[in-house]
């Protein structure tokens, strides 16, 4: 019989989830380790409509990447995803900035999409050792623009916001999820480009004026990527039960 417990123990066999930023809250964040699981959802997000999902598969676990329950809760609001998953009896599994900065985890998955060679440190997260952000060569020389559409379509993106540098690109800073804060790092790297999300306007200017090549491409795009290695990872590992990568998780952004 494969456990809940199975599941939690291997990925915090690669992406121990003591080594999570002290802002974040991953782990086994609903349901029991004992639990038996036969059907498993993987997801960037666990939604109400990623729920409805998994009760349509039947399925015991969600193994999300953004934790379902990220502020202590002080209710538990009707149809809200904590309350479905209750409702339901299905356990959820969320790693998050370990998952981030693990090997094999959303950054190396974003680089590895990006067809980044010779990748390394970015900047060190001082409590554990690992790399908040990775840095690496890119295939070819691009230009800002070159660049922004081969993220775009390497990303399969709506759509993006980039600044334009003004420089060759041949090697690139990256952090996916909210990692615009790591560009001069980058730039002080040797990068002529970041790939990130969520940048605010001032970064945007101050890319720009450094002649840096900042590429926000969502933040969903960013991190999605690790969802199926992640799945065939632990497909290997746990043969005998079915998994699947939600249909019905989605970026909310829309572009005109």
């Amino acid at each position: 019989m494969i456990t809940v417990g199975d599941f939690y123990d291997f990925i915090d066999g690669f992406a121990p989830f003591h080594t999570a930023m002290g802002f974040d809250n991953p782990g086994l964040l609903v349901g029991g380790r004992g639990a038996s699981v036969r059907k498993v959802l993987f997801a960037l997000d666990i939604t109400p409509e990623v729920v409805h999902e998994a009760v349509a598969m039947d399925a015991q676990l969600i193994v999300s990447h953004h934790p379902v329950i990220f502020e202590p809760l002080k209710s538990l609001a009707f149809g809200s995803a904590p309350y479905l998953l209750a409702q339901n009896g299905i356990a959820a599994i969320c790693a998050h900035t370990n998952l981030d900065m693990a090997q094999g985890g959303v950054n190396t998955c974003l680089a590895e999409r990006l067809q980044l060679k010779n990748v390394r440190m970015l900047k060190e997260y001082e409590h554990s050792g690992l790399p908040e952000g990775l840095v690496g060569e890119t295939d070819r020389p691009y230009s800002p623009e070159e660049f922004a559409a081969f993220v775009k379509q390497a990303l399969g993106c709506d759509g993006l916001k980039y600044t334009d540098g003004g420089r060759e690109i041949t090697t690139v800073g990256l952090c996916g999820g909210s990692g615009a804060y790591l560009f001069p790092e980058a730039a002080v790297k040797g990068a002529q480009a970041m790939v990130t999300a969520d940048t605010k306007h001032n970064q945007l200017l101050e890319a720009e004026d450094m002649g840096m090549t900042l590429v926000d491409a969502g933040h969903f795009y960013t991190e999605d990527v690790v969802i199926q290695p992640l799945l065939e990872r632990m497909q290997a590992a746990f043969p005998g039960v079915e998994m699947n990568k939600s249909v019905r998780m989605h970026s909310p952004a829309k572009f005109l």
